[in-house]
């Protein structure tokens, strides 16, 4: 019940982050359906663990509100014997946590982004404003005086046709009313027009020059008027459809344990390539030999002979001096340029590879995450001794928002490189596992933890042991 009740809020909080691509799209039910089917299998790895948390603080609380638990310690039962069904329960469920991250969570990915990228492509449907240009059909644009919700109508209607790209405004339509439909298959526009006129001038290729303006015959000029005409305009992106998949095959989301291998491979191989041709690059630029200038003939120096290249320079003129100076900045810029050039291919294939490195750990870490909130809900249930919905509910969504603002961090630190990938990704693992021992410990030796006699009575005694000291001491 609670994994779905954390699923229903996530699948949610999905929609109403992209509620502004959906609205207006005229999308079928089916495909709403599936673009919801698949977005609840992405929330998965968040609605799992918050779902083990609540039911375990739940069941324990509801144990220890009803005193059962106390009676399981009077007849000797401890409490890690209590829960031990439970964790292998949990175990499993791990298990298949962690089947699921590998083999269902790519495809589930795969396909969302497949639909969301078709979805975002999609056109809205038409929606023509009073007084306003509609620029939404592709090459015209359509302006009305007045709609008429009722029976559909539009009153003073004017087109303009700006598919010929050498005189975009020579063709234009006025109608004093007309009907707006689309086509069943919503790839073409019917619009009928009543007691119009059809202005069309074809202007040819030789525009605004003198010889146009010397022949006036080039000049086309055509006048329609109707009574009610018909036009049927293509429509293009008004319809659905799913983007090719093959285009997302590549991303770090899309792919198993054995697949991130093998592509961290390549990426490595291919990164060394870059390497290498940065090494070559930089050792023929900063260590190559002086070419011998023209017309005269390189001193064979001897190499025992040291010399002070300031006192060369120094020995030179001005002018030398200035056009060494500025050879060498050039030449110093040129090759800095290069090797940033160089440097961002690199600094490409290391985010490849980190994005795929975490991905590699995150399949792991949500079943991970599921036993850690096991042993920090089932002993918190025990000690706080409440079951329900009420402060369960509250505790564990505390207890949520601290490892996914963990685990965000984390994972930004181990994007960015800031941190080892290994490091940023089981950060929020490190923190809570020490919280769950701790809680454990506490249950099984019955501690008063949360309970707010305890804390009152030794705040009771601290007061009486001061104001003993107090008055002793006047």
């Amino acid at each position: 019940m609670t994994f779905f009740i954390a699923m229903f809020i996530l699948v949610m909080q999905f929609m109403w982050r992209y509620v502004d691509d959906l609205v207006g799209k005229g999308l079928e039910w089916t495909v709403l359906l599936e673009l919801l089917f698949y977005a609840s299998l992405q929330v998965v790895p968040m609605a799992l663990p918050l779902a083990i948390l609540l039911a375990a603080l739940m069941t324990f609380g509801n144990l220890g509100e009803n005193y059962e638990l106390t009676a399981l310690k009077a007849a000797g039962v401890s409490l890690p014997k209590i829960m031990m069904p439970l964790i292998i329960l949990t175990m499993a469920i791990s298990g298949l946590a962690y089947a699921f991250s590998n083999n269902v969570l790519p495809v589930a990915n795969l396909k969302l982004v497949s639909i969301l990228h078709g979805i975002r492509e999609t056109r809205l449907e038409l929606d023509i404003k009073e007084r306003v240009f509609y620029q939404g059909v592709d090459d015209f644009s359509i302006k009305v005086e007045e709609k008429d919700r009722e029976t559909n109508m539009l009153r003073e209607v004017m087109i303009y046709d700006h598919r010929d790209r050498q005189a975009a405004n020579s063709n234009v339509t006025v109608a004093d009313s007309g009907k707006l439909q689309i086509s069943t298959d919503k790839k073409h526009l019917l619009l009928t027009l009543y007691d119009g006129i059809r202005y069309d001038e074809r202007v040819g290729p030789e525009v605004g020059t003198k010889r146009q303006q010397q022949n006036k015959d080039s000049w086309m000029y055509r006048k329609d008027v109707f009574k009610e005409q018909i036009a049927i305009i293509q429509l293009q992106g008004f319809d659905f459809s799913k983007t090719d998949e093959n285009l997302f095959r590549g991303g770090d989301r899309m792919k198993n344990l054995k697949q991130i291998s093998h592509d961290l491979d390549s990426i490595r191989k291919e990164r060394q390539v870059f390497v290498a041709s940065l090494e070559d690059r930089s050792s023929h630029l900063h260590f190559n030999r002086m070419r011998e200038p023209r017309g005269e003939r390189l001193a064979v120096i001897d190499s025992s002979i040291v010399i002070n290249a300031d006192s060369v320079f120094s020995a030179l003129d001005g002018n030398r001096q200035l056009m060494i100076i500025q050879n060498a900045v050039r030449s110093a810029r040129d090759h800095k340029q290069t090797i940033d050039d160089q440097m961002r291919f690199i600094e490409r294939e290391d985010v490849r590879i980190r994005r795929h490195q975490m991905e590699f750990h995150r399949k792991f870490t949500l079943s991970f995450a599921c036993l850690i909130f096991f042993f920090i809900g089932a002993p918190l249930g025990a000690i706080i001794r409440k079951g329900g919905l009420g402060m369960p509910v509250v505790i564990s969504i505390f207890f949520f928002v601290v490892y996914y603002i963990i685990d965000t961090m984390g994972g930004k630190f181990a994007r960015e490189g800031v941190w080892f990938v290994y490091q940023g990704m089981w950060l929020s693992s490190a923190v809570l596992l020490p919280v769950g021992a701790f809680l454990t410990y506490k249950s099984a030796t019955d501690s008063t933890l949360l309970n707010a006699d305890a804390y009152y009575a030794n705040l009771q005694k601290f007061k009486d042991r001061y104001f003993k000291k107090k008055r002793d001491y006047i």
